[in-house]
């Protein structure tokens, strides 16, 4: 007990006396916003958890550490009526190696044009933005496990786009002191940059020279933009009240290339061997200027024959976006 009360207050003076305010600006942010209800509903404190459909999210090691052979849905009624979906399916391919896809879609509905000097155009144009990834886990040992997720990413708005690739690593680890080590890096890969047909306009070389061809079209240059990098390392770990009670606990710092470090908190309570559970989270703590608060869900798991069924929903506030509500389906075959 004395090894884990030092290594947390290790783990917690590690965050602040890297605190330090890197806020800017970064592409393909959806990349960061946190998916999956149970994890959500914990805080976002699931790098060294990992254990439903959403784990190549968080940490790809997660599918080889515990063992995923799942179908997993997640749906979110995020800010400014914006839908988020998530989509993960794994399994193992060898005794120690697993193999998973996911998707990840974030959708809203059209908009209408507007220009200056005329508002009421009648042309609607449409944004989204996707992210198809290919998961790889590896069982090292009994106890640790490595995975990476390979993905490609696109932003669409209006007829422009933004395209590029980028890599997920983690690793998870059962120390011997009984609880787990996570740790992950997401999103790593090259600048993006927006392109299409509506950065094409007509150009006037010289406006001072009467006569010239006032037709020739140039395309508006964009600037490149860093993808959403992030470092998490994560700690959890289980207390059991007898046989039917158990509760877990976790914490995980972030490191972002485009905010402030934060902690995010979380604990999940089940019940009658799981089968209902209760969870709570904080997030961002320590974060300047944070927009996320807290979080809670509750999941029942109901046996179906052979397979194991999860159905988390999760409530999340924040501070002036109001709230959000997300719903999970995870099916174990």
């Amino acid at each position: 007990m004395t090894r884990i009360r030092t290594i947390l207050f290790f783990f917690l003076l590690s965050s602040l006396g890297y605190s330090v305010d890197k806020t800017g600006t970064t592409a393909a942010k959806f990349l960061s916003t946190n998916i999956g209800s149970k994890a959500v509903s914990m805080g976002g404190a699931f790098t060294a958890l990992a254990n439903d459909g959403s784990a190549m999210y968080w940490n790809p090691a997660g599918i080889g550490f515990n063992h995923l052979r799942n179908v997993y849905v997640n749906h979110s009624d995020w800010i400014a009526d914006i839908s988020f979906d998530y989509f993960s399916v794994s399994m193992p391919i060898k005794g120690n190696q697993f193999f998973g896809i996911n998707i990840t879609s974030v959708t809203m509905g059209d908009m209408e044009v507007t220009r200056y000097g005329n508002e009421d155009t009648g042309e609607k144009f449409s944004a989204s933005d996707h992210a198809f990834g290919v998961a790889y886990a590896l069982n090292l040992t009994d106890r640790f496990s490595i995975g990476f997720n390979g993905k490609y990413i696109q932003e669409k708005i209006a007829n422009n786009k933004a395209s590029g690739i980028a890599l997920d690593i983690g690793t998870l680890f059962e120390t011997p002191y009984g609880f787990r080590l996570g740790t992950s890096i997401s999103n790593f890969g090259p600048k993006i940059k927006m392109t299409g047909d509506d950065l094409l306009v007509a150009v006037d070389i010289d406006e001072s020279i009467h006569g010239n061809n006032e037709s020739v079209t140039g395309f508006l240059a964009t600037d490149e933009f860093d993808l959403p990098l992030l470092l998490r390392v994560g700690i959890s770990d289980d207390v059991n009240f007898g046989k039917l009670v158990r509760m877990t606990w976790a914490l995980d710092t972030n490191s972002p290339n485009d905010n402030s470090n934060y902690i995010n908190a979380g604990m999940e309570l089940g019940i009658l061997n799981d089968l209902i559970t209760f969870n709570i989270g904080f997030n961002s703590i320590l974060m300047n200027d944070k927009e996320k608060d807290y979080a809670y869900g509750l999941g029942i798991s109901p046996h179906m024959m052979n397979s194991k069924l999860n159905i988390v929903y999760c409530f999340e506030n924040m501070i002036n976006l109001g709230n959000t509500h997300q719903l999970s389906i995870n099916i174990n075959y």
